[in-house]
């Protein structure tokens, strides 16, 4: 099966997207979370091998909480699992969320709309032999 991937986006659009090119690069998308909530289950649910992490996520069309919500996620997960994978794939791409998201334990940031060979790059360094 490969390594197994949560895809977390509150876009269907860019989940697919996403989806796509971790499939193009070997992995198999496990389940997909569309805001940190569900995120932080569904890694406790699927403990995938890497998880892909939008920054900035909306439910309805509603941002909760801070804009940042995919941060305070990564830090779930990672109080969950310090060996968590965590590729942040967000168009947030001031250098204070990026920052941020490294902090908060992300391991690698690709910016969306991102560029097929950079998005290959960072999800080769989490890829596990088997």
């Amino acid at each position: 099966m490969g390594n197994t991937v949560l895809v977390v986006d509150d876009s269907k659009f860019m989940r697919a997207v996403v989806r796509n090119e971790v499939q193009k690069n070997g992995c198999t998308v496990i389940a997909e979370a569309d805001n940190s909530n569900a995120a932080v289950e569904a890694y406790k649910q699927y403990k995938p091998d890497i998880v892909t992490m939008d920054i900035t996520m909306t439910v309805d069309g509603h941002t909760i909480g801070r804009s940042s919500n995919g941060i305070d996620a990564i830090k779930q997960i990672k109080a969950i699992d310090p060996d968590a994978k965590i590729l942040v794939v967000s168009a947030m791409g001031q250098k204070c969320y990026v920052i941020e998201a490294i902090e908060a334990g992300a391991q690698d940031f690709v910016i969306k709309p991102f560029n097929e060979g950079r998005f290959a790059e960072a999800i080769s360094h989490f890829i596990t032999e088997e």
